[in-house]
């Protein structure tokens, strides 16, 4: 049977309890496989293992469950390699890999951060400083609301200066935000959000890192600041010893 990958510890982490239970229909029962200095936490892999609401909570539990107890280095969900010997093999061949990352990750946690414009707020603001705009949108009121092509041009203008201040905003939430963390992973491109930075945050001042965070948002109330963690630092962990299990692989991980 395959062999289920949540995370990656050291051998010397603390045992889980020993009734754990992580993905299928049942609970697959947890288990650890050590192999050196390293150690992975498994079960056996469910067939036709699908990103369910029951299965993606099961895989966090394990990983919160664990990372209490110490560092863990996160797999994403549906991370599934053939049997266990694959899983020890990989851990003997990138132990190096998996043993400074667990030294770098140690006392950290993740914190992902995903922003975006709250649309009319925005509106108002890119009005109110910039001088251009104002002096447009009058001549238009003035004139009865301007001739379409008038419309048009304003419309464009005014598009094209929010798009900018989108670039501007995600740069100032980064350089707001770096000097308190260990490391920054910029996530990828998607619809609705003008940044989604993933942030790796020590422990003991995750709480100055949250206060900044919030600070941003009542200093730029035009901007939805939305912070998730801490979370496992999925972000900051190449991928492990499995391999994705057809569509599955990457289908939950940090912040999404």
């Amino acid at each position: 049977m395959s062999t289920y990958v949540y995370g990656i510890t050291a051998s010397s982490h603390p045992a889980l309890p020993e009734d754990m239970g992580g993905v299928g229909e049942p609970p697959m029962p947890v288990r650890v496989l050590k192999e050196g200095d390293l150690a992975a936490i498994v079960s056996d892999a469910p067939e036709n293992l699908r990103p369910k609401r029951k299965d993606l909570l099961a895989h966090q539990n394990v990983l919160a469950e664990a990372g209490a107890a110490g560092c863990v280095l996160p797999m994403r969900f549906g991370s599934v390699a053939p049997d266990d010997k694959s899983v020890t093999g990989v851990l003997a061949e990138r132990a190096e890999h998996y043993a400074e990352r667990l030294r770098a990750l140690d006392g950290k946690v993740e914190y992902n951060v995903k922003a975006t414009h709250v649309e009319e707020a925005v509106l108002h603001q890119v009005m109110a400083e910039s001088p251009e705009l104002r002096a447009l949108a009058e001549a238009n009121r003035q004139a009865g609301g301007g001739t379409y092509e008038q419309r048009l041009q304003l419309g464009e203008m005014v598009a094209a200066t929010v798009k900018a201040r989108e670039a501007q905003d995600a740069t100032e939430i980064q350089q707001a935000l770096e000097p308190l963390a260990a490391a920054v992973s910029v996530g990828p491109e998607s619809t609705g959000w003008l940044a989604n930075v993933s942030f790796l945050v020590a422990r003991d001042t995750a709480g100055d890192f949250i206060a900044a965070a919030e600070g941003l948002r009542e200093n730029r109330p035009y901007l939805d600041v939305r912070v998730n963690g801490p979370l496992p630092p999925y972000s900051f962990v190449e991928p492990g010893p499995a391999q994705p299990a057809g569509t599955v692989g990457e289908a939950a991980g940090a912040g999404e």
